[in-house]
């Protein structure tokens, strides 16, 4: 699959990539992945570009359930998302009659559906081996949520023996710039687990949204000194991401403190995985 992607040395073939992810998605993305560590500096940033579009258009074309449930309210008039909202939008009527003015339309009100905001903090688990599959599963996991949340509602925190920001809430990324700096973690080191948990608090307590949600893409086997579950427990939501065939102890993580959690064995199944999870009762 290598030379059909890279027919010629420091390059990648857009079409190629494309033919080889319709044909075998996990194969091209684990792949791609691999790419943006390559020695070759030219096809290194290649991969690194081509990768961050790749992984940020397919989380798009997956399920589209991240953001919780809708429910009718009061929002400011913007034409054809609902009907007007004449109790909240009496004085402005009123106004218009009485002075034959045309109504200002800054001033209505319509009744439409609407998502509650979400914050989000992903946590990428870079303590283990973090190359290829594993490096592909982080990177579809963080477009799928930086492609569904507001810019200034996502961190990514990665971590190991200690934790570092990858792209915090004050930040403002696009998705692929969050995929692209995801891509470039590296594996290595213990585990602090607890650390990690107390890092994504503390970032989620600075959020405006009325929901705050973790997303921890670990196996959750922790290494390091520290109470795990206290820590996971001060969370408002907490989703466990596990490796299929390597969930124990998320399992038993997320049965600890009612979070709820699900095993991926590829990247491709990630966006799915995430819906169905989220859609279920916390």
């Amino acid at each position: 699959m290598f030379a059909r992607m890279s027919p010629e040395v420091g390059s990648l073939d857009d079409r190629a990539v494309a033919g080889a992810i319709g044909d075998d998605p996990d194969e091209a993305l684990t792949l791609l992945a691999t790419l943006t560590s390559a020695t070759d500096e030219q096809l290194r940033a290649r991969a690194r570009r081509l990768a961050a579009q790749v992984f940020v258009d397919l989380a798009a074309s997956g399920p589209h359930r991240l953001r919780g449930s809708a429910q009718l309210a009061s929002v400011a008039y913007r034409p054809g998302i609902g009907d007007i909202d004449v109790d909240a939008s009496l004085d402005a009527l009123v106004d218009a009659w009485a002075s034959g003015a045309v109504v200002d339309v800054d001033r209505l009100r319509v009744r439409a559906w609407t998502t509650p905001a979400t914050a989000w903090c992903l946590l990428v688990d870079h303590s283990g081996s973090m190359a290829g599959g594993s490096l592909a599963t982080a990177g579809m996991t963080a477009a799928a949520i930086a492609g569904r949340a507001a810019p200034e509602q996502i961190a990514v925190l990665s971590f190991a023996r200690s934790v570092v920001a990858v792209t915090t809430l004050a930040e403002h990324h696009d998705p692929g710039v969050v995929v692209d700096r995801v891509l470039a973690l590296r594996g290595h080191g213990t585990t602090d687990l607890a650390a990690a948990l107390r890092a994504a608090a503390g970032q989620l307590s600075a959020a405006r949204a009325g929901r705050r949600i973790t997303v921890l893409l670990s196996d959750c086997r922790q290494t390091e000194p520290g109470d795990a579950v206290a820590a996971a427990a001060g969370l408002d939501e907490l989703v466990i991401v596990a490796p299929h065939g390597d969930s124990d102890e998320a399992a038993q993580l997320a049965s600890s403190v009612r979070a709820r959690w699900t095993a991926v064995a590829a990247p491709s199944q990630i966006p799915s995985a995430l819906a169905d999870v989220l859609g279920r009762r916390p």
